[in-house]
């Protein structure tokens, strides 16, 4: 079954956004991360980012959180405010 590691970020600026959506877009990834999809999430009024990163097997996620936790400060969208693991119960793109 896969895996999201869902991540809350507080103080998150257009700026910051528009920085993090062309490093993605670029193919701009932590090196090693296992990471099948990434998704963020912005409220620009509330300042908050949502980002969620998808694995396929809990070694994924596990070097995953490993690489992500380790990451510099500046190198995130803001001040992370959670993280949390979920099972992927269902999923559908179209």
């Amino acid at each position: 079954m896969a895996l999201a590691r869902v991540v809350t970020f507080d103080g998150v600026g257009q700026d910051r956004i528009e920085e993090i959506r062309g490093r993605i877009e670029g193919g701009d990834r932590p090196e090693g991360l296992p990471a099948k999809e990434i998704m963020v999430l912005h409220d620009p009024d509330a300042q908050k980012a949502v980002v969620v990163l998808f694995f396929d097997s809990d070694d994924d996620f596990a070097r995953g959180d490993e690489i992500l936790s380790a990451m510099p400060a500046e190198d995130t969208p803001g001040e992370r405010s959670s993280v949390g693991k979920y099972q992927v119960a269902a999923r559908m793109t179209v």
